[in-house]
């Protein structure tokens, strides 16, 4: 929202009309899909603020409908009364013999509590996809401020996103860019969980398919980033480049397809088919 954007509430009715009222796709029964959404760092700014001016200065809609719309509680929230620090969207459903996670950012110490909890109730012995924000990586201005008072501010560029109070350095989120004592935890609870066989993110969008080692290259985790239809690292200057993925899973088998679609190859003739890029299978297998 910063200024001259729109609100977050204005931007919430577009992505709602074209994702959730515009979804055609029906599943086996002949049912409308089911929608399955988790927050962006932008949709969490909105909510909390932002070191630099925006307008409204904070407005939670997308938080408070995405929270809605995936936990349904009892009594709705509203953009009034959603409160990011306790209303995290945290949610998990079990397709196929396959758990899949949706966690609100990414796994930092804080959402790993929500995460173990869950995973309590899920056998060794089935494959778990991870659907989250950021990269493994993540980012270090998504942490929370470890200077005095822990605000968001222009001078020290910190976010507040995450729960976790940056650990790696003490300088300006802009300046001390590495997160490897935040990975180190991550990679440890990778490590108790081997059956989380995959992650899927976005955060700097494009088609990515690779393998995250961690910062000790101790670890081998199949990840997946997307691209974005607004701001793709490279198919906002090449709209030709603009994809998605299509995951195909062989719950049997426990083997994992996942696809890039080009479906804007040809701008000036929308009608026309999409297009396969690259693709990667992987074992969902439990060694």
């Amino acid at each position: 929202m910063e200024i001259p954007d729109q609100s977050d509430a204005i931007s919430w009715k577009q992505f709602y009309e074209d994702y959730a009222k515009g979804l055609r796709l029906k599943n086996s029964k002949g049912e409308r899909s089911e929608l399955f959404i988790i927050p962006g760092n932008h949709d969490i700014t909105n909510a909390i603020g932002f070191y630099r001016p925006m307008k409204p200065k904070t407005d939670a809609t997308s938080m408070a409908k995405i929270y809605n719309l995936m936990l349904r509680p009892s009594i709705p929230l509203t953009a009034s009364s959603y409160n990011y620090r306790k209303d995290k969207i945290n949610y998990s459903k079990n397709i196929g013999g396959i758990h899949f996670m949706f966690i609100t950012l990414w796994p930092d110490s804080s959402e790993r509590i929500w995460m173990e909890k869950d995973l309590r109730n899920v056998s060794s012995k089935m494959p778990v996809i991870l659907f989250t924000h950021d990269q493994p990586e993540s980012e270090a201005k998504h942490f929370t401020n470890p200077h005095k008072l822990h605000g968001i501010n222009a001078d020290d560029k910190f976010e507040n996103l995450l729960a976790e109070v940056y650990k790696d350095s003490t300088r300006a989120a802009t300046d001390g860019g590495n997160t490897t004592i935040e990975q180190q935890g991550w990679v440890r609870f990778l490590k108790k969980h081997p059956n989380i066989k995959a992650y899927f993110h976005g955060n700097d969008n494009y088609n990515e398919f690779y393998v995250y080692k961690g910062p000790d290259d101790n670890i081998a985790l199949n990840t997946f980033r997307v691209d974005s239809p607004m701001k793709g690292k490279y198919s906002s200057l090449d709209e030709t480049k603009l994809s998605f993925q299509l995951i195909t899973i062989d719950a049997k088998k426990k083997i994992m397809t996942v696809r890039e679609c080009l479906w804007n190859t040809d701008p000036f003739q929308p009608d026309k088919s999409l297009q396969w890029g690259t693709s990667k299978t992987v074992s969902l297998a439990i060694n």
